[in-house]
């Protein structure tokens, strides 16, 4: 079998991180060769974001998506091309999808960031775990000591909505992720498992 990439998004809080991780864990212990990878990356330009996000630094809204673009040819380019091209399973948690909800939910022009990202490439899964906004504020609140640039209720809410667009343009997988963490893990294995 050759290489896959999945993809897995939500807002902040929905478990994408944790989801992705297990599934990594699932493929090792299958014998698969597994990247774990994830946007904004460990790079230079992914650490600009994270201070931006971090309120650390101060940019516009255009400029910080500019970055995130710069950032995502970076990660294509240094691992998720080679990785697939040795035919590695690819999971990143987030990928372009996120700067499209994030990013019009910020009052961007939807078209201007789909241009912006249209030279990526589309993954072949888009997991997308769905979590009610006021879920994810709780979680998030008993989970870390501060929150970043969009992780109040309201802002989740516009968020959600255009992923909820996204996904039906695009076929995302959308799994309810109110569960708890293993009964969520059986649901993306159970889509996964239609595409093996």
């Amino acid at each position: 079998m050759g290489g896959l990439f999945i993809v897995f998004e939500g807002l902040d809080g929905a478990g994408s991180t944790t989801q992705a991780s297990l599934l990594e864990s699932y493929f090792r212990s299958k014998g698969r060769k597994v990247l774990l990878t994830k946007e904004p990356t460990q790079g230079i330009v992914g650490g600009m974001i994270r201070a931006v996000l971090k309120g650390d630094l101060s940019v516009s809204n255009e400029t910080l998506q500019l970055l995130f673009a710069a950032d995502r040819a970076y990660h294509m380019g240094k691992e998720v091309e080679p990785a697939l091209d040795k035919n590695y399973l690819v999971i990143s948690d987030r990928y372009l999808f996120s700067s499209i909800a994030y990013g019009s939910a910020s009052g961007l022009d939807k078209e201007w960031l789909k241009k912006i990202n249209e030279k990526f490439r589309l993954p072949d899964i888009t997991i997308f775990i769905d979590v009610n906004p006021s879920t994810c504020i709780r979680r998030i609140s008993e989970n870390r000591f501060s929150t970043e640039l969009f992780e109040k209720e309201e802002s989740l809410k516009k968020v959600r909505q255009e992923y909820i667009e996204l996904a039906e343009e695009f076929k995302f997988e959308v799994i309810n992720g109110e569960d708890d963490i293993k009964a969520t893990h059986k649901k993306v294995l159970e889509v996964i498992k239609k595409y093996l």
